[in-house]
């Protein structure tokens, strides 16, 4: 599952590069994003900022009594039927832009970071759902699915990663339409595997 990806682009660069409005103007993200903190989203035709993680609200085994919500970052393709999932995949479906993705490689204790990347495009998309929270306000979550090529080498799962032809067909098509996008990526995929901690 992917819990880390970069984002090294500006933001006009990002607006231009999707034939989409920059609400963002100024707005400084990290160069990586994490769950819980907010990162750059197509959204409605618009580049926005959203919170990466559809919260998640618990209750504590000891005591019963509410806990932090916990962002969940990954929306799984096979579950996107769940009421969790639902009503966002059929009616808020929003492109992630990404320079990169990261998965945690080796032994417990002393994973590392290994990066993915397309090497045929310095940004590239992955499919998303968005919605607007109580608690954090509007958030956004990545698609996974099963992993292909050399992205299985790190781990089962992967983002749903779109064709520039098919960003239309994610964010406004038919959820049918939508469906057929969700499955691993083909296309050549650039692996960097280095020695920073997880």
């Amino acid at each position: 599952m992917c819990n880390l990806y970069r984002m090294t682009k500006a933001n006009d660069e990002v607006a231009r590069w999707f034939n989409a409005a920059d609400q963002l103007g100024n707005a400084n993200f990290g160069d990586e994003v994490f769950p819980g903190y907010p990162g750059a989203v197509i959204a409605d035709g618009k580049l926005s900022q959203m919170s990466w993680g559809f919260p998640l609200s618990l209750k504590s085994k000891r005591t019963g009594e509410p806990l932090k919500p916990k962002p969940v970052n990954n929306a799984r393709t096979d579950k996107l039927d769940s009421y969790m999932w639902r009503y966002s995949f059929e009616e808020r479906r929003c492109l992630i832009p990404l320079t990169a993705w990261a998965e945690a490689e080796g032994t417990p204790g002393s994973k590392t970071r290994t990066w993915l990347s397309r090497p045929d495009s310095e940004l590239f998309a992955a499919a998303g759902l968005w919605r607007n929270s109580d608690e954090w306000g509007l958030v956004y979550s990545m698609l996974m699915t099963d992993s292909a090529g050399i992205a299985a080498e790190c781990h089962s799962r992967m983002p749903v990663l779109l064709e520039q032809d098919d960003w239309s067909k994610w964010t406004n098509g038919s959820t049918r339409e939508a469906r057929s996008l969700c499955k691993p990526w083909t296309g050549e995929l650039a692996i960097e595997r280095t020695d920073q901690s997880w």
